[in-house]
């Protein structure tokens, strides 16, 4: 049974992502290219890890955030020509996101910028402890993320 003392250490855990999300985000962002932030990086890394192809929608879904939101945030990437936008072969009413080979580029640049933050850290936290704790967070986030989809 959890009690009271249990559930404060879940908090902590929680806030510790949290900060930990908004120190990595500060750092990945004075990589970025002028005018892009995190959210547009974030796009382009769910598109190549994940896959091409999917529609706003479905990005809107995945990311939590309005249709509306996930709108905008493409059109600041197509813009750039880091995405293109094209009809849905499924339903002519939608569109499909495609990275373009500048937005992998631009993706594959910005991680490489982050090489000397990274080795920092690689410093500071040998492969052995990511290796103990990356199952437990992979872990946390799969159950999260199956419980939001009901």
């Amino acid at each position: 049974m959890t009690d009271d003392n249990d559930l404060e250490r879940y908090y902590l855990l929680f806030n510790e992502i949290g900060i930990i999300e908004q120190l990595a985000r500060s750092l990945l962002e004075a990589q970025l290219p002028a005018g892009l932030i995190a959210p547009h990086f974030n796009v382009l890394s769910h598109l190549s890890r994940v896959r091409d192809g999917q529609t706003p929608l479905t990005l809107a879904r995945a990311f939590q955030v309005p249709k509306t939101t996930m709108t905008h945030t493409l059109a600041g990437l197509e813009r750039r020509g880091l995405v293109d936008l094209r009809p849905n072969p499924e339903d002519a009413r939608s569109k499909c996101v495609w990275l373009t080979e500048d937005g992998r580029a631009m993706l594959a640049r910005t991680i490489d910028a982050l090489g000397p933050e990274l080795r920092d850290v690689a410093t500071r936290f040998p492969p052995a402890q990511l290796d103990a704790v990356l199952p437990v967070l992979r872990a946390l986030r799969e159950h999260l993320d199956a419980a939001r989809n009901g």
